[in-house]
């Protein structure tokens, strides 16, 4: 007897039960033993035969001694049996039922013969007794056993197909197509015995049943849903009632057929969701309905399912006409609007649907699986498919060669995505056909690995060589997918080695304006003016822009990003560092694209200062105040005139500006950080500039030291930290003259200084400006610029009216002399923060002036739902509000002692002054409409308060906000539900 270990070495997992079984095999044992050790899983291998042997016996004495010498006497049977035995359980489970079966697998043509459709459909058609030949086929068998028989003729020939499969190794297109064309002959004898139970009515419809997905492809897997729609029509003089009816009944016994339980196991589950309206549409109807719905309703992804729509059963005619309306409608689907974000919104909509803990091992569905190359193959043929019938093609592998002779594809990457989606294919076919389960999961277990390896031939460290192989394929996947797609654009405009794809002009519009580009032609132009010569850079610029042109074709504005990549690539083309940059740190070249595809904001920053490419590589949190007036202090003793210093102090600011827009872009800074840095970063430039202005005007006036104190006092949102990108900033000027100094003396000193400060930053230059408003100082224009502490506290005590005590809630000291900021800090806090609160009446002038300012300020034509500042729950609602209780009550409550909106509000809940659900309401409103103010802005470039109307702004905004593409009217839906239930909240508690 052979050792155990022997026969661990020749690939079996325990020796000891393969010594047994191949004994129990007598003669036949050691003949088979090789065949059995090249099987996927020996050791199941040995015990199906076993178990077959049994089951031979049951039926006739001796049989099961018989089939092991015919088998051991026979190679090519031994193999065919063996490798199936060994890659599939159910099929050996089958064999064990129905044990006359074995003999299928002693055809000596199984490894070269490819069984024809119509056989196929008389084999199962026969039977269910059902007479081939007849118009409409009606099953002869009792419907229980013409059910069963269906269920094992359709493994019979499932046993054919793995032996030829497994043991021949017939090739992935011609498995997928004879298991296609099985299911159209499955459903043919479905069909038959669907028309037995309907009984006389089914004579007066024809039934055509048009196959979708995979199966229409001639690519169906072992084991998969079946994708079918189903149409009718009446026959001559027929109700077109009692057709419809018996048409709906002969699809669903048909799909009830096919997908039962029964004595004899399940064949698959018939899907039809993919007809009209889905799971809510009719189940049938007629070529005239289908060509309606498909002429006025069906969205871009019908289109691109009607791609592989094949008639496979039922009335050939019908199913024919069927295909040939449909035909031209899939090939202008390209031509539609929206038609690339449809697309890439159902990729998206797969691949959330992916459970979590499968997506890192789903060879189907996840990243680098089946499904991208199969989407990639998609949109290329519905781009080019419209003037190049060529690819008209249905299978994946077949029209993925016609788009690689074509030009549309380069050779060598067509060679490499065939063999990628070959690999996983195979791997698909391995895994389902071990148990005949729908699965696209890799397993993680070593003893499921090993056998799949095996069966695709590596019986070398099988688990260890099969993860390494599938991980390799998926990143080519990934990387080809790109390419697919964009590196043949460049072959249209510049000159790209040996056997790139070489896409015509017209071609490459083509793909241009599919994937998303308003403007083809100018793009062209772009990548041309890119990629054209012989340089380094132009090389680099070839390799970066496939993956560029993926991106920005996956933002807002595919154009814009286009266009501003080429200008700043202009501006540091030859600096050795950026192109470098962009090839070597892939998250600055992702980032870039988002950038400049989103906001014309931060483009128009890049552009006045390219070196802040750089910064997409770093941190983009907002500097400090002390750490941008520090550097922009440096900068000073450099500078020869106070316009060259404030120059320099604009820049820093022009790069943090940029910082912060960054962040906010790809990042995701949150809105109240993003106030805050601005709000800093000015109180950098003012300080800044008020050190240059001061020193200015004391040499022009010939002083050894400056006649007066002055400090900058922030209002509104500014003062509350709160500044968009957009806003001015609101301030007061305090002054303090020095000792010694008269009053009139330092006062015209003063003024001087802050119209220098004004002037210096109202200068042109290439950054955005910096809007200096004193309007909110005491008299507003007509008042003095400058006061001292004693001439406010004089105006406050005489003059002040209940607005300003108001606007001074969010006043806060932020530059110039400290001693003077704490004065006047001292002076207004009474004001604004009352010991006792305000009185009734002043409460109900606040209301009124709310009043007015809702009913007089709203621009004309703007929507009161969509405005960001004075619309229902907007900006004005909530923080009105919150001011309101601070003016009650926040001399007695110290935590409304604040400028800030959102911890007054916390506050104020914290303090029962409003419930903590309110709170949460007005809260979730304030940072809704101020995020999407700044988005507005860094979209658009400028400032506005109205919710985008332009459909391509709208869905940017959307995308800065964090939702996916084609979100932008759930973006508005959520705005609109938040700034209702924060507008209700304000008429409980501002109003009552």
């Amino acid at each position: 007897m052979t050792s155990a270990g022997t026969y661990v070495r020749k690939g079996f997992v325990d020796g000891a039960a393969a010594a047994r079984g191949i004994e129990q095999l007598g003669d036949a044992g050691l003949p088979l033993t090789d065949e059995l050790a090249a099987s996927a899983d020996p050791d199941a291998a040995l015990d199906g035969l076993l178990r077959l042997v049994d089951a031979l016996d049951e039926q006739a004495e001796g049989a099961g001694r018989e089939m092991l010498a015919e088998v051991a006497d026979d190679e090519g049977t031994a193999m065919r049996l063996c490798s199936v035995l060994g890659a599939s359980t159910a099929l050996a489970h089958h064999l064990a039922r129905h044990p006359e079966q074995w003999r299928e697998l002693t055809d000596p043509t199984l490894g070269s013969t490819r069984p024809a459709a119509y056989a196929l459909r008389e084999a199962l058609l026969t039977a269910v007794g059902a007479d081939p030949h007849a118009d409409e086929p009606v099953a002869g068998l009792p419907d229980k056993e013409a059910v069963d028989a269906l269920r094992v003729e359709y493994r019979r020939h499932l046993l054919r197909l793995a032996s030829r499969d497994l043991a021949h190794h017939v090739g992935l297109d011609d498995a997928a197509a004879e298991i296609s064309d099985l299911a159209g002959a499955t459903l043919d004898g479905a069909l038959a015995v669907a028309r037995a139970r309907v009984g006389e009515p089914a004579h007066a419809v024809r039934l055509a049943i048009i196959a979708m997905g995979k199966c229409g492809g001639h690519e169906l897997n072992y084991i998969s849903d079946v994708d079918v729609v189903f149409v009718h029509e009446p026959v001559d003089g027929a109700d077109e009632g009692t057709a419809l009816r018996a048409a709906t009944q002969l699809a669903s016994h048909l799909m009830r057929i096919c997908s039962d339980h029964t004595r004899e196991g399940t064949i698959w589950p018939v899907d039809a969701n993919l007809r009209p309206e889905g799971s809510q549409g009719p189940l049938v109807r007629t070529l005239a309905s289908h060509e309606g719905y498909y002429d006025k309703w069906a969205k871009t992804w019908e289109f691109q399912a009607l791609l592989k729509a094949r008639a496979v059963a039922g009335d050939v005619d019908l199913g024919r006409r069927y295909c040939e309306m449909v035909a031209p409608m899939v090939w202008s689907a390209a031509g539609r609007d929206g038609f690339v974000s449809d697309v890439q919104a159902m990729r998206r909509r797969v691949v959330d649907h992916i459970p979590a803990h499968e997506a890192e091992r789903q060879i189907k569905l996840g990243s680098g699986g089946l499904r991208d190359v199969e989407f990639a193959v998609q949109l290329l043929q519905l781009v080019h498919g419209r003037s190049d019938p060529s690819l008209r093609e249905g299978a994946t592998l077949s029209a993925l060669a016609r788009l690689s002779e074509g030009g549309y594809v380069g050779r060598v990457d067509a060679e490499k995505l065939h063999e990628a989606y070959t690999f996983l294919r195979t791997l698909e076919h391995r895994i389902q056909l071990h148990q005949l389960r729908r699965t696209h999961v890799l397993p993680e277990d070593e003893a499921s690995l090993r056998r799949l390896g095996r069966s695709i031939g590596i019986f070398s460290e099988p688990a260890a060589q099969l993860d390494r192989q599938w991980r390799h394929h998926r990143r080519e996947v990934r990387r080809l997918h790109e390419k697919l797609f964009y590196r043949p654009l460049l072959g249209a405009v510049a000159k790209l080695p040996g056997t790139e794809a070489r896409l015509s002009l017209e071609a490459a519009e083509a793909r241009l304006s599919a994937l998303g580009y308003a403007d083809p032609r100018a793009a062209l132009r772009h990548l041309e003016a890119l990629t054209s010569g012989v340089s380094r850079t132009s090389d680099i610029q070839r390799t970066l822009l496939p993956v560029l042109l993926e991106w920005f074709a996956d933002s807002p504005d595919p154009d814009a990003g286009l266009f501003g990549f080429r200008r700043i690539s202009e501006s540091l083309g030859r600096s050795p560092w950026y192109l470098t940059m962009l090839r070597d740190e892939g998250q600055v070249a992702q980032r870039l694209a988002v950038v400049l595809g989103t906001s014309r904001y931060a483009t128009d920053l890049l552009e006045r200062e390219p070196q802040g490419v750089k910064m997409l590589g770093e941190s983009l949190v907002p500097l400090s105040a002390e750490a941008a007036l520090a550097e922009m202090q440096s900068l000073l003793e450099r500078a020869e005139t106070p316009e060259a210093a404030v120059v320099a102090v604009r820049a820093v600011r022009r790069r943090e500006l940029l910082r912060i827009a960054c962040g906010d872009l790809v990042a995701g800074t949150d809105v109240a950080v993003v106030g805050q840095g601005l709000s800093r970063l000015t109180d950098a430039t003012l300080q800044a500039t008020l050190d240059i202005a001061t020193e200015s005007v004391r040499r022009q006036r010939g002083l050894d030291a400056p006649a007066s104190r002055i400090a900058v006092i922030a209002m509104g949102r500014y003062g509350g930290f709160e500044l968009s990108y957009g806003s001015d900033a609101d301030v007061m000027f305090v002054h303090e003259p020095v000792d010694g100094v008269e009053a009139q003396a330092a006062s015209s000193y003063a003024t001087a200084v802050v119209a220098e400060v004004r002037r210096l930053l109202s200068l042109p230059a290439s950054d955005p400006p910096l809007e200096v408003d004193a309007d909110l100082r005491p008299e507003g224009k007509n008042g003095p610029m400058v006061r001292t502490v004693e001439s406010y506290a004089a105006y406050y005590a005489k003059w002040s009216h209940v607005w300003e005590f108001q606007a001074l809630l969010r006043a806060d000291a932020v530059a110039g002399d400290p001693d003077l900021r704490a004065r006047f800090t001292e002076l207004i806090d009474p004001l604004r923060f009352p010991a006792k609160g305000i009185p009734e009446s002043a409460v109900v002038e606040v209301r009124r002036i709310k009043a007015r300012v809702d009913d007089e300020r709203l621009p004309r034509g703007a929507d009161r739902h969509t405005h960001l500042k004075l619309g229902r729950g907007g900006l004005a609602d909530v923080e009105w509000t919150v001011q309101l209780l601070q003016m009650r009550h926040a001399g007695r409550v110290e935590g409304l002692r604040t400028p800030q909106t959102l911890p007054a509000l916390q506050a104020a809940a914290d303090a029962d002054l409003i419930s903590s659900e309110d709170a949460e309401t007005l809260a979730e409103a304030w940072r809704l409409v101020s995020r999407v103010r700044n988005a507005v802005t860094l979209v658009r470039g400028r400032p506005s308060d109205q919710l985008p109307r332009d459909s391509r702004e709208r869905a940017a905004v959307a995308r800065v906000l964090g939702y996916p593409q084609g979100a932008s009217d759930q973006m508005v839906n959520d705005y609109l539900r938040t700034t209702r239930r924060a507008h209700a909240v304000v008429e409980r508690v501002f109003w009552e």
